[in-house]
């Protein structure tokens, strides 16, 4: 199964594994699973670092590479996608996320409660 994990899910696994429940480590933990972290999620992290939001030093790409997570680029179909989504939800970084996942039929790791009413799979 693929999966894209939102973005707090990522820096749980950094920072705070603790966070992530027993349920999400088992769809992380399990081998048959590819997990993803979107290209959009890394542009979040780097935005909300460099206006103080958020503070985290570590090399995103060298976490990924440890953790054997890849990366999905946001591509076209997905900006298309994107266009057509409903205004659920106000946050443009998930609303991409959202959209990848619809693209490519991959399943999605968030505990936002928004992301339930998309057509999404949320596990």
């Amino acid at each position: 199964m693929n999966i894209i994990i939102d973005t707090h899910v990522f820096l749980w696994l950094a920072a705070d594994v603790k966070k992530v429940s027993k349920k999400h480590m088992h769809y992380i933990e399990n081998l048959d699973n590819n997990i993803f972290l979107s290209s959009i999620s890394i542009a979040e992290i780097e935005i909300k670092k460099s206006i103080g939001n958020l503070y985290f030093e570590a090399d995103i790409l060298d976490i990924l590479e440890e953790m054997g997570i890849e990366i999905l680029d946001f591509d076209a179909k997905s900006a298309i996608m994107l266009g057509t989504l409903p205004m659920h939800h106000k946050d443009p970084f998930d609303r991409m996320i959202i959209s990848q996942a619809i693209v490519n039929k991959f399943k999605i790791i968030s505990v936002d409660k928004k992301f339930k009413f998309y057509e999404c799979d949320l596990l």
